[in-house]
């Protein structure tokens, strides 16, 4: 689960290294978010010759949780970090590549190029 403060890791080579979300969208009152839900985030760290610069106001969409994925057939995913992937208005990545694996549910959320882009699907 992720709410407003937490920091977590960008998995896209966007250029930004780490993120804080601030703001989970889907309705006023919306406190968590989990894998597939999107976060307005700013910037921490950056590349320095990246296309996010640090301080920036970015948009991202949820790929990993340390929360454990409770799915329809009994089994869990668990992963080791929180992880986010940029994203622009489109629900179109801002980075090129996908680093580490992400959650299959991505694909019913309308996030079909995240899933295409990512090396592992769990």
């Amino acid at each position: 689960m992720i709410q407003a403060e937490t920091y977590l890791d960008v998995a896209d080579n966007s250029g930004a290294k780490t993120v804080m979300c601030f703001r989970v969208l889907g309705g006023a009152t919306r406190k968590y978010a989990g894998i597939g839900d999107e976060v307005i985030c700013s910037v921490k760290t950056a590349d320095p010759n990246g296309a996010v610069k640090k301080g920036e106001k970015v948009l991202g969409v949820v790929v990993r949780t340390r929360k454990p994925l409770l799915r329809s057939d009994g089994t869990s995913v668990v992963f080791d970090h929180n992880a986010v992937v940029l994203v622009d208005k489109e629900k179109n990545p801002r980075g090129t590549r996908i680093f580490g694996p992400v959650a299959r549910e991505l694909r019913a959320r309308g996030y079909t190029r995240i899933v295409s882009l990512a090396i592992e699907v769990v």
